[in-house]
């Protein structure tokens, strides 16, 4: 199995904020030059050789770098840099930051970020300089699997090698090649005293009686540092000026010390984005019970459609063998003391109420346990047990979910010594603790899953023993060849063990094909670098939580978006977070885990704004489709007005939770007119302003349960209203381009309007009576007069724009259809590319986009193809939902429950479920899509209607906030439109009784729709 990489619009993002630091370089293939041969015998045949090299071009001194770093920064609303921050102990003067959080792809952004400087500006020599042997290795497979998707992309390969001071061959081939060359090291081999790590610095026999370090500087390499913050020492940082660094780019998520800024992807974006996964927790939290030692724990609440729920409960029963603690699912009524076998300790343990959406197990006795507790006599192998047996349960309910759409699921233990998997005694290797827990949990938790009958899913666990399913990842001892624990140094809670990391990335690709058996995997947890594998849905740390590794940290390994057997990563917007779901099985209570956890998550988002005043909006750019539109001091005003009036800033102008309720709930209050018309841009910019309240939502793992389908999904109503709507079809567009040019240029001539360049004179005396307080902060001038002035004249500029090449990238329209546009455009609106040519692109871009997306719409087609959905759509997505999120049970609806997005939605399903004229109704599974040019679209309710009272008795809605077209997104717009056209078309092939579309914001819009 091969993993697939696509080229995404957010990496792609990251890898511009980078290379367009450097606009205005001229390209150069590379400047030649001689490399030093070293000390040869003039008779040798070396000395015949060609000793020609390529090193990196130096920086035109035209190019102002602070310049174009600020129009990024402006462009991202990111912390103006006030000057471009040297590093002084590197002796860099070129220092870039870009933050990223792990799992979005930092390792392959910088990767296309070297194909991009290469493209653009010819660079070729490139160091990645990393903190350890694991993200060495790492780094150095990623560069192996995407060789052949850069490949695809740039028509190059990199030629890439890890340094090693015995094999310094590859350093001449680093110097003399002309293509892309990139090295990759760890710190430890050249700011290490060993006598090895000592070579990179000294004039060696094998090596010409050259220096290493010297025929790597004449390249003037761009290094790229991943995890700085890990290699931060003053001997690390100044070993790094002997490169002699052209720049130095660095990567992190969580950066200490910061330079220069000029991306940021942090924890909170990377969630609201959905390119991570989502976090739930198990959570086990030790009760004490006065007055008791009965051990009680609760694993679960199970829910049925035909009866009461049922617990899941570990309690201590008398055999014949001795007392031993069994797993019991428990109904209201049972008593504990007879089913122990009459076990003191169990006295008027009598099971009173059990409460589904609360998740609680009463007793006539007065004591209650919430799910994930445990009372009585809890020791260290009790407690590893409950953890096992959670990650097992955890695993094989994702594995349930997953297994039709081909993912395999992967669950990883961390455990801190080798001996409680594996041991050695004179017969050979014997299971440890933790090995011989698991295959009793697991056997276990098999037997309540399989099933009688012959589905796939029974027969893949019936091809996999429990002993052939789980593996053991460790360090390994060359002479012995046993398993044992990796050596880590004094400050370090990792290891650099490259034999370890070696099995752990080679079998990266093997663990992710459904035909390996090995589906649960124990680590050891200094190990933890090495595992990024996307499939990882459950991690298990079976050792006592302490400060050395962080909540984040623990949860990190298993935060990539997972992959299917195809190799493609399940990142549809509709359902990646019901498909990427990450479970951790925690030895703490969950809140205390939680707790810790967004405490981490909020340390790391330190640098984003806390403080909502006018000072932070002025001048904050907001992305609007006519292009970026800069918050004037008197808009930012406004905003700043806006939400103290509605109560959305308490009195030190933090965000309240007032707004973020009323934000999710889409009951804000209006904005004023002067914001309305940007209002979406608007709340995206007060959203950038950090409140706790923002922090990623962390699940109780157990508390998601399957939401049944009841006996409504049966009725013949819906099964007439599904028949009608589950064709699938393809759609065409067939327009000609004669006809896209004449629009484009009607367009463009009529509203293509280019802002001149402008810049503001600021005239400023000292004030009489400065002091030396003043002076420090700045302020000991005072502005008196403030003007802006246009430029209408040409830009002149060292900048040279492919003016039709860029037009034809933002459009994905063909160099010759832009050209035939730009020839029919008016002279005078043409000259307008002259004042500001970076406006006219975006202007233009965006007007033939607009074009262009009119076009599609108004020439699509749907037909019809043989497949159809399957009713199994419902049951297989099998949705979990948070029971004590639920509302009141409906009678109508195809669930028992439904979990709403919106006020307007739960309001919507309140009068249908109340409504006579309704006979069934459900949400449609987001698997059930239309496709379109713009993105599949998911309809939202499917409803019938009772014959002869309304028009329409099959109605698909599309419930919005808002009705008019002018404030739905202008790609949501034209889903609704193609779903227009889409059922246009099926109805065309209804006789009878056809099915009505439209977008709705109430039930009595909807009643008012099927009557007319």
């Amino acid at each position: 199995m091969k993993l697939k990489f696509k080229h995404q619009a957010y990496q792609t993002h990251a890898v511009e904020s980078v290379v367009d630091c450097f606009n205005g370089q001229p390209f150069s293939s590379g400047f030649k030059y001689g490399i030093d041969p070293g000390v040869t015998a003039a008779t040798t045949q070396a000395s015949l050789l060609d000793y020609s090299g390529f090193r990196n071009e130096e920086l035109s001194k035209s190019v102002n770098v602070l310049d174009n770093i600020h129009k990024i920064q402006h462009h991202q609303n990111l912390p103006f840099s006030t000057a471009l921050v040297e590093d002084k102990k590197t002796g860099c003067k070129v220092n870039l930051d870009v933050e990223m959080e792990t799992g979005t792809g930092k390792t392959y952004c910088y990767i296309k970020t070297v194909f991009e400087l290469n493209k653009r500006y010819g660079w070729s020599k490139f160091i990645i300089v990393v903190p350890s042997i694991a993200i060495r290795e790492g780094v150095y497979k990623s560069l192996d699997i995407t060789a052949e998707h850069f490949l695809e992309a740039y028509g190059k390969k990199v030629r890439f090698f890890i340094y090693n001071s015995k094999q310094l061959h590859n350093l001449e081939s680093f110097s003399s090649d002309a293509g892309i060359n990139v090295m990759v090291i760890n710190v430890q081999a050249f700011n290490a005293t060993g006598k090895d790590n000592r070579r990179i610095y000294e004039a060696l026999d094998d090596f010409q009686s050259r220096r290493p370090i010297d025929v790597i500087a004449a390249n003037r390499p761009i290094l790229i540092l991943d995890e700085p913050q890990k290699m931060e020492g003053t001997k690390t940082l100044e070993s790094l000026k002997n490169f002699n660094p052209l720049m130095i780019l660095r990567y992190s998520a969580t950066h200490k010390t910061e330079y220069n800024k000029v991306h940021r992807l942090d924890a909170l974006d990377a969630y609201n984005q959905k390119l991570v996964k989502k976090i739930a927790v198990r959570g086990i939290s030790v009760k004490g019970l006065s007055g008791t030692n009965a051990y009680l724990y609760l694993g679960g609440v199970e829910i049925s459609t035909s009866k009461p729920p049922i617990v899941r409960v570990e309690l201590e029963i008398k055999q014949q063998s001795g007392i031993k603690r069994v797993l019991r699912k428990l109904a209201k009524g049972d008593n504990l003391f007879d089913l122990s076998g009459g076990l003191d300790q169990y006295q008027d343990f009598v099971v009173s109420d059990i409460n589904a959406n609360t998740h609680t197990l009463s007793f006539t006795n007065g004591v209650e346990l919430v799910v994930g507790e445990v009372t009585g006599d809890v020791n260290e192998t009790a407690l590893r047990r409950i953890q096992i047996r959670e990650a097992i349960k955890a695993h094989f309910e994702k594995e349930q979910e997953l297994f039709h759409q081909n993912i395999k699921v992967l669950s990883l233990f961390f455990i801190d010594t080798v001996a409680k998997y594996k041991m050695y005694d004179e017969t050979g290797e014997v299971a440890g603790e933790y090995a011989q827990l698991f295959e009793e949990e697991y056997n276990s938790q098999l037997n309540e899953i399989l099933t009688l009958d012959d589905s796939p899913y029974n027969a893949y666990l019936r091809g996999i023993d429990a002993a052939r399913t789980h593996q053991g990842y460790f360090s390994i001892d060359k002479k012995s060849k046993r398993l044992v624990d990796p050596i880590t140094g004094k400050k370090s809670t990792e290891t650099d063990d490259v034999d370890a990391y070696d099995l752990i990335l080679k079998d990266k690709e093997r663990l992710l094909s459904m035909d390996e058996p090995t589906r649960f995997i124990f680590s050891h947890s200094a190990l933890r670098e090495g595992w990024d594998n996307p499939n990882v849905f459950t991690i298990c740390t079976l050792k006592h939580s302490d400060n050395s590794i962080s909540r984040r940290q623990e949860v990190g390994r298993g935060m990539r978006l997972s992959v299917n057997q195809s190799g493609d990563r399940m990142d549809n917007p509709a359902t990646v977070h019901d498909v990427n779901v990450l479970t951790v099985v925690t030895s703490e209570s969950y809140t205390d885990f939680v707790t810790a956890l967004q405490k981490d998550i909020g340390e790391s988002l330190s640098a984003r704004p806390r403080i909502a005043d006018e000072k932070y909006f002025t001048g904050k750019v907001l992305k609007t489709a006519e292009g970026d539109f800069e918050v004037t001091p008197q808009l930012a005003k406004s905003i700043y007005r806006y939400l103290a009036k509605n109560d959305y800033t308490d009195d030190g102008d933090k965000i309240t939770q007032t707004y973020h309720t009323a934000r999710k709930a889409g009951l804000l209050a209006d904005l004023p007119p002067d914001l309305a018309i940007h209002a979406e841009q608007v709340f995206q910019l007060i959203d950038s302003v950090f409140s706790d309240s923002q922090l990623p939502p962390i699940d109780d793992g157990r508390k998601a349960k399957i939401n049944p389908l009841n006996a409504n999904f049966d009725k013949q109503e819906f099964k007439e209203l599904w028949n009608r709507i589950n064709k699938k079809a393809a759609y065409t567009v067939n327009f000609e381009t004669p006809e896209l040019v004449k629009l484009c240029v009607l367009e463009l001539d009529k509203a293509l309007s280019v802002s001149p360049l402008q810049y503001t004179i600021k005239r400023g005396e000292q004030i009489a009576d400065a002091t030396y307080g003043a002076v420090k902060k700045g302020e000991s001038f005072k502005v008196m007069e403030t003007s802006t002035e246009s430029n209408k004249y040409s830009a002149h500029s060292a900048v040279k724009y492919d003016l039709v090449g860029k037009l034809a990238e933002a459009t994905q329209l063909t160099r010759q259809t832009i050209v035939s546009i730009l020839q029919g455009i008016r002279l005078d609106i043409f000259s307008q590319y002259k004042t500001n040519p970076e406006d006219f692109i975006a202007q233009a871009s965006r007007l033939i986009n607009e074009q262009k997306a009119t076009a599609i719409v108004e020439h699509l087609a749907y037909d019809s193809i043989a497949e159809s959905y399957d009713m199994d759509i419902f049951t297989q997505e099998k949705p979990k939902m948070d029971f004590s999120k639920a509302g009141e049970k409906l009678n109508r609806h195809i669930y028992d429950y439904v979990f709403t997005d919106s006020k307007i939605e739960r309001d919507f399903v309140t009068e249908l479920d109340t409504c006579q004229e309704v006979v069934v109704y459900g949400k449609l599974p987001k698997g059930f899509f239309i496709p379109t040019p713009v993105g599949n679209y998911n309809p939202d309710w499917a409803i019938s209607f009772k014959e002869g009272t309304v028009k329409h008795i099959y109605f698909i809605a599309e419930t919005k906030g808002s009705m008019s077209s002018m404030e739905l997104r202008a790609i949501e717009k034209a889903k609704i439109e193609c779903a227009r056209k889409f059922f246009i078309g099926l109805n065309e092939k209804i006789t009878t009784d056809k099915v009505k579309y439209d977008v709705v914001d109430s039930y009595g819009k909807l009643m008012e729709l099927v009557a007319s």
